[in-house]
């Protein structure tokens, strides 16, 4: 295998944009199929920090994110009662220069219209929901729903924590429900009527919490997203309507100032949180997993992007390899030197304690994906 290598790159979540843009700039021939009818701009946002946007440097694509994206001075958190300062990690320009590149709040369907400037045009296609894949030995081939077929070398599972992918790597299997859900709203913040909030602000309760923060640039519009416990999740849907006064409850004794953010949404979406086990390999033959569809875990370290993107910075570097390597070796590597660092942020993200009190994230920020040197599977390190 060399540069003609054709590869599919299954989902266009963030992982696997930024897998299929690296590719193609190191030469490859990428196709990306996405199920999604279109890109829309629903209500998220998202955490860019220093790691992520050092792979969107190597993308051609950091300023243009920095331009749109909020440059919060500090993600402060906070008890939810008397609003004390638990921890307060500075994130202004002299951080930025320690971390070696910015950390930005930005809505996801802003990212995802940059971030498809990075791709070949014509490389994606959506309305491609995987119905079967078949690897023949020489050729693997891809089935669609909508009846259509493609052929590949490699196949990339960027599919998300319902990965159809995995299945045809470690066979049936469903994520499984933590227990969790999560409040999204997105709204304006001239809802909140002149109320003053820091730009990154995190309220920490007992059992459940609160993250508020700006998503552009302009502070135009305020995101929130929470935890709360929940036994069971019977929906047949990704999320549902939660009524007003449910999610107000859950917040009910909170610091006044909260209480007034959470009162301006006036609409509110629940989301179940679903992770998924441990899996020892990632890849079978020539198809390879990354992100949610081999690691999904909870969300509480606001990284489960990050190592996505992590993933398919070291992949990307890994096939570059595999014409010397051969995939098998190639996808080695990457395991190895991925899966230490992605269990220990897993670890931390499933206790939710990160940020709650004072911690060095160099080890976390600092890591550039694209340039840090890989190591042999045999000499991986236990952890990063």
């Amino acid at each position: 295998m060399d540069r003609t290598t054709r590869i599919a790159v299954v989902g266009a979540g963030l992982g696997g944009m930024t897998a299929a843009g690296l590719l193609q700039a190191a030469g490859f021939t990428v196709s990306v199929y996405e199920q999604a009818a279109a890109f829309s701009r629903i209500g998220a946002g998202i955490h860019f920090s220093s790691n992520v946007m050092l792979v969107m440097r190597r993308l051609g694509i950091e300023q243009a994110l920095s331009a749109i994206g909020l440059h919060p001075d500090a993600f402060v958190s906070r008890k939810w009662d008397t609003g004390e300062i638990l921890f307060e990690l500075p994130l202004d320009a002299g951080r930025e220069a320690h971390y070696g590149a910015a950390y930005i709040n930005v809505h996801r369907g802003d990212l995802h219209a940059v971030m498809e400037t990075a791709l070949t045009r014509g490389s994606l296609q959506f309305n491609k929901r995987l119905r079967a894949l078949d690897d023949t030995g020489d050729v693997i081939r891809l089935e669609f729903e909508d009846g259509t077929q493609a052929e590949a070398d490699l196949v990339v599972g960027a599919d998300g924590v319902n990965s159809k992918v995995r299945e045809f790597v470690l066979g049936p299997g469903r994520p499984q429900y933590t227990g969790q859900i999560a409040h999204r709203a997105v709204f304006p913040s001239a809802l909140l009527n002149g109320l003053p909030i820091r730009a990154c602000t995190k309220w920490w309760g007992e059992g459940n919490h609160i993250l508020v923060y700006y998503m552009t640039q302009t502070r135009e519009e305020v995101y929130l997203v929470s935890s709360a416990p929940q036994a069971e999740w019977s929906e047949m849907t990704s999320f549902v309507p939660c009524d007003r006064d449910e999610f107000l409850s859950v917040f009910d004794g909170y610091h006044p100032e909260l209480r007034q953010v959470i009162e301006a949404a006036p609409e509110v979406t629940k989301w179940p949180v679903f992770a998924r086990e441990r899996i020892p390999c990632w890849h079978k033959n020539r198809i390879v997993l990354l992100g949610d569809a081999c690691h999904a875990m909870k969300p509480y370290m606001a990284a489960g992007a990050a190592m996505a993107i992590e993933d398919a910075a070291v992949l990307a570097r890994c096939i570059g390899e595999i014409g010397r390597r051969g995939p098998a070796e190639s996808f080695a590597w990457y395991e190895a030197n991925r899966m230490p660092r992605v269990n220990k942020v897993q670890d931390i993200s499933s206790q939710n304690i990160w940020l709650r009190q004072p911690v060095d994230p160099d080890w976390l920020f600092k890591y550039d994906a694209c340039q840090i040197p890989l190591v042999a599977p045999a000499a991986a390190a236990p952890a990063p």
